[in-house]
Order: structure tokens, then C-alpha cells, then sequence
């Protein structure tokens, strides 16, 4: 079964093959569901055609499902081996899971999973090294750093596909309008320009104008945002590369402390419990200045129908006394360790990960590539103005959630985390114990890592990765 595949060449499944309403599917009835198409699948093994399963979870959104469509399509065009795609749940904690409770279960399928750019050390033991089946030269064209992110005790378990960051949009025209060329630099500078022109606005009569918008819901999106606040200040990755726990000191806390004030001064009360659609539908009302947003959120705040398309750029985010820091979002693809057809779905792993995939995908969605060398395609740049930003953000601030350090143990940090900022943020505890404490809990909870022996003692130093 030829394929080739020898060329050059990541804050929701897209599924023809099963027509029936499963935006809220429960893990339960998903499991349930997956059970009958294992069955299914099992019939069909007598069979010369072989058919993969995949499951995604970007499938609520249907421009989604009409690209991965039409990419699995061409896979099958090429390769004979069909695809049906698997609903998944819609929120990241179901998602992840559901993912956990098939792999963790033994189940035949899916056989191909979309993994975001945390989970790869959380499935590791579940997944298959992907090194056998791509040829090194492919491996190797990818960003080293996402490569490294998706290697587990030297397995290859995510191959990525797609990149995401946390950068600044800011509004063109209001800078122009109070005197500014340029974006801010610094956190200070963009509470400066934040609180001018919030200022100038609402004496226009827009009463309801706010400077910076951001995540500051109790969620995954509120770690991405505050490991940017401290990591900029020096204050270190929550764990660092050995393990220990880096979130009780000088930096980390001046950081908290700083988003802290943001709250009902240039950031509105509520900002504690925006998700990112929250702060998104402000942006597009054309309600603020500044938000805190993600790379794959640019060509929708770009689209025709868009108040802010002219209106509406990225920067970097502001720097503190270490530099500036953008997390790392994103997904790839991983094998099931149980799929009956390891073979055919690590070629699907290839082919969605794949330089001619990524150009071609780059022209239709919002998604930014993982292999360097498109970013210098005339043709890629083209359609895709901001991808020097994009370019640029990642060699200059890439940060990286620590899901390696804390293993299988990452959702539990990450909850920690979160729930700690959010009490700073609303007023529940002071910066300095909330850090205090949050370093106690980490280290008791750390101790359940195999190996980690750094949890309870060593240097907390803030180091910044």
C-alpha cells in the first residue's frame, strides 16, 4: 500500500462520518459509542481495506471539519486507507479525559490522536514512538523546541502539526489617535498607554471602554497568562528543568501583584472570569485597546466581517525585567499503542505533519506552521502577513507549560496554579502567601512523581526558561 510522502516535508472533530449532534457528548456515552465502532472495526479486519479511526478535538469547529475533511480525503487519495473521524467532547478538561479513558482502557480505537502541546508526557505510556515510521530528515525540519516537547523518555509520541502563541493585539488606529507609534514594550508602558487611552475614550462618552483585556477565568487560560506575567519578570516556569518548584519568590509575586491592580482599573471587574471568547467578543465590540489573545486568533479578528479587521495588530508581549515570554500552544498526532494498524496510522501521523500539508493548510486556516522553512515562502507569506510575528515571538519569549516535568501530574499542577492566581487576583489572599502556600502544595504534590526528588528540598531560585 505505496504512499508517498517524500518530500520536503498544532484557550474542537469535524465528523461527516457520523452525522447525529454530539456537541456535548458525555465521556460516558463517547466510550459507550466507541465500544460499538471498536466492534465495527474488529468486523472489518477480514478485509483488505483498512480503515483508521481519529479523534480530534477541534471538532466543533466547522471550518475545521471542512479542512481536516478535505485533508483526510487527499490522505485516502493517495495512500487507499480510509478515515473516519470520532466526535470528542468540547471542553479540555473532557477532552483530555476521554483520551485518557481509551488509551488507559486498551481500546483498538481511535488509532490516530490529536494531542495538544500538554498532553504528550500525560499519554506517553499509551502512545507508540512515531521514530520508526518518519524518516529523520521530517522529524528534523520541525522546530526543534516542539519536537523536544512531544519526545518522551526518548519516544517520539506527537508528531506536531500546528504552532499557537500568546501574543498582544493592540488597536492601530487608538495608538495613532493619543500619539503612540508603537506598541508597548513593557508591562509599564502598556499600563501607560492602557490608562491614557481608556481615559480619553470614556470622556468621549464611551463609558464602557477598557484598557487590556484578558483570561482571567480559573482555567488553563489563566496559567497561560500569569506563567507569561512571571516568566517576563524572572520568576521562573512554576517547575523548572530538574523539577523544582519555582513559584515562591521576588519575581513571581511583583508579577502577581501587577495583574492584580489590572483588575477594575485598565482590565474590567469581570476580567476574572473571561475565558478567551469573553475577551475576544470585547475586542471585536471594539471596547478596548489592548487583549492578551493567541496567534490562531488573528485571521478571525482579520475576516471581512470584522469591526477591528484594519484596525487590529500583533506584538509580542510586554517585557518585564527577564525579557518578554509567550506560551506555547498548539497540537500534533500520536498512535494508539493498542491500534490494530500501527503502520497506516503513523503514515496519517506523516501526512498531517507534513511540509506540503502545513503549506497548504496555512492558506486556509488560522493555524501557524511547525517546519521553518515555510515561514520564508514567498507564497505562505503572503497569505499570512503576520507569520514574521509569529517568527518572531517564538525565537524571542517560547515558553513552554511545564506538562513534562510534572507528567501524568500536570493537571493537578496547572489546577493548583490557577486557582492560586485567581484568589491573588480577586482579592482572597495576598500575592506573598498565596505564593507561600501554592510552593507547599506543589511540593507535597509532587512527591507522587516517580523519581522527583527535587519536590521537597533544593534550590526555588527564579530561573527563567
Amino acid at each position: 500500500m505505496p504512499i508517498n510522502l517524500c518530500n520536503k516535508n498544532s484557550n474542537c472533530i469535524r465528523g461527516d462520518s457520523f452525522p447525529v449532534t454530539l456537541r456535548h457528548l458525555s465521556i460516558s456515552c463517547l466510550f459507550l459509542l466507541l465500544l460499538f465502532v471498536a466492534g465495527c472495526h474488529n468486523a472489518d479486519r477480514g478485509s483488505s481495506e483498512v480503515k483508521l479511526i481519529l479523534i480530534d478535538q477541534n471538532w466543533v469547529e466547522k471550518e475545521y471539519q471542512r479542512r481536516l475533511n478535505e485533508e483526510l480525503a487527499e490522505f485516502t487519495r493517495r495512500s487507499g486507507v480510509r478515515v473516519e473521524v470520532l466526535p470528542a467532547p468540547e471542553t479540555a478538561v473532557e477532552q483530555l479525559a476521554t483520551w485518557r479513558r481509551l488509551l488507559e482502557s486498551g481500546a483498538k480505537v481511535p488509532d490516530v490522536y490529536a494531542i495538544d502541546v500538554i498532553w504528550p508526557a500525560i499519554l506517553a505510556e499509551d502512545l507508540i514512538d512515531l521514530k520508526p515510521y518518519i524518516p529523520a530528515e521530517e522529524i528534523n525540519a520541525q522546530f526543534p523546541e516542539l519536537v523536544s516537547n512531544g519526545t518522551v523518555n526518548g519516544r517520539l509520541v506527537s508528531l506536531p502539526s500546528s504552532l499557537n502563541e500568546g501574543v498582544l493585539f493592540y488597536r492601530v488606529d487608538l495608538l495613532r489617535k493619543y500619539g503612540y507609534h508603537a506598541p508597548p514594550r513593557t508591562w509599564q508602558e502598556l499600563e501607560t498607554m492602557a490608562k491614557r487611552i481608556q481615559a480619553g475614550e470614556r470622556a468621549k462618552g464611551n463609558k464602557d471602554f477598557w484598557g487590556f483585556v484578558w483570561q482571567g477565568a480559573p482555567s488553563e487560560a489563566l496559567t497561560c497568562n500569569a506563567l507569561e506575567w512571571q516568566v517576563s519578570e524572572g520568576g521562573g516556569t512554576i517547575l523548572d528543568e530538574k523539577g523544582r518548584v519555582t513559584v515562591n519568590n521576588p519575581a513571581v509575586i511583583r508579577a502577581w501583584e501587577r495583574a492584580a491592580r489590572w483588575v477594575g482599573s485598565i482590565s474590567p471587574p469581570a476580567v476574572i472570569a473571561f475565558k478567551e471568547w469573553d475577551a475576544l467578543n470585547i475586542w471585536q465590540a471594539e471596547q478596548a485597546a489592548f487583549m492578551r489573545g493567541w496567534t490562531g486568533t488573528y485571521r478571525a479578528v482579520k475576516e471581512l466581517d470584522s469591526p477591528t479587521k484594519d484596525r487590529s495588530e500583533i506584538a509580542p508581549l510586554p517585557t518585564g525585567a527577564a525579557g518578554t515570554a509567550s506560551v506555547i500552544g498548539g497540537d500534533g498526532y500520536g498512535v494508539s499503542r493498542h491500534s490494530l494498524h500501527p503502520r497506516e496510522a503513523a503514515m496519517l501521523v506523516r501526512f498531517l505533519g507534513s511540509h506540503d500539508e502545513q503549506i497548504r493548510r496555512s492558506h486556509n486556516v488560522n493555524e501557524a506552521p511547525t517546519i521553518l522553512e515555510i515561514y520564508s515562502d514567498p507564497a505562505v507569506s503572503a497569505a499570512n502577513p503576520q507569520y514574521p510575528r509569529v517568527l518572531e515571538v517564538f525565537r524571542t519569549g517560547a515558553v513552554f507549560r511545564p506538562s513534562r516535568q510534572a507528567g501524568m501530574m500536570y493537571p493537578d499542577v496547572s489546577r493548583a496554579y490557577f486557582e492560586t492566581i485567581y484568589a491573588v487576583l480577586s482579592g482572597k489572599k495576598p500575592a506573598s502567601k498565596a505564593a507561600s502556600d501554592l510552593e507547599g502544595e506543589l511540593r507535597q504534590m509532587l512527591k507522587k512523581i516517580p523519581g522527583n526528588l527535587n519536590a521537597a528540598s533544593g534550590d526555588d531560585s527564579a530561573q527563567r526558561h
